[in-house]
């Protein structure tokens, strides 16, 4: 009996290389692939897939997001394709079913769908459940980020969070903006605030975020709003919606 596979990645070129390494085997039937966590969610309800290859860092909705859409007693078995932090591999060996860290080989793919096909062949029933574990403490435990992952042209790069000056929204990518350097990440401004330290990152409006250690002063403007004015010069507006943060957390100054 083959095994239907479900890919799920934002990258055409990660979505390919993975099908690429599945096409010759025989046990396996790719179900289909699918771009974002949306596509997912709304293809695992409809195709039931065996077994998910599931990328966790996507926009609008990422890995975590899919369990939680889904529901991890209606999962597939998964192997997680990622990038991410330190915090979270140590949570995907304890829970996952496996995981495959970008960039990874042709052997440790073959390990990881070795390691799959095993479990459910031993019982395709039971192969999600420790989902619920990985979840749980994904959310309830998880560190700050101390790095982002940002992918160029072929390239990876690293940026460190302390780095960032501050971030706006483009379209369906993040611009960091780090000294004279800015580079895109293709996450939301949600996701990613729910992954940085809330006393050193700050929303001041739905399209920004700033380092709160670039902050130098901040004027009145129009309407009630405030002018956040950083270090370098830059600034930005905060819109009154967010204005109790900055109350939350220097006081009621302004």
């Amino acid at each position: 009996m083959s095994i239907r596979v479900l890919i799920v990645d934002d990258e055409p070129l990660a979505r390919q290389r993975i099908r690429g390494l599945l096409r010759d085997d025989p046990e396996i039937d790719i179900a289909g692939e699918c771009a974002d966590g949306r596509e997912a969610v709304v293809a695992i309800r409809e195709q039931s897939p065996d077994l998910l290859f599931l990328d966790v860092q996507m926009p609008v909705l990422d890995g975590f997001g899919v369990l939680e859409a889904v529901g991890v007693d209606c999962m597939p078995a998964v192997v997680f394709v990622t990038a991410y932090d330190r915090y979270a591999i140590r949570a995907f060996e304890v829970h996952a079913l496996d995981y495959l860290l970008k960039p990874f080989d042709r052997e440790r793919f073959a390990k990881a769908l070795q390691r799959a096909k095993a479990q459910l062949a031993r019982d395709a029933s039971h192969a999600a459940l420790p989902l619920t574990g990985l979840l749980d403490e994904v959310k309830s435990g998880r560190k700050p980020a101390e790095r982002l992952v940002v992918k160029s042209a072929g390239r990876v790069f690293f940026v460190r969070i302390e780095e960032i000056d501050w971030i706006e929204a483009a379209g369906n990518y993040l611009r960091l903006h780090c000294g004279c350097e800015t580079h895109l990440l293709r996450e939301t401004m949600n996701s990613l605030e729910t992954r940085l330290d809330t006393e050193k990152f700050l929303r001041i409006h739905r399209s920004t975020m700033v380092n709160i250690e670039r902050i130098k002063e901040m004027q009145p403007w129009f309407h009630g709003d405030y002018v956040v004015i950083l270090q370098d010069g830059t600034q930005l507006p905060l819109s009154r919606s967010y204005r109790q943060k900055l109350h939350e957390l220097f006081g009621k100054l302004f």
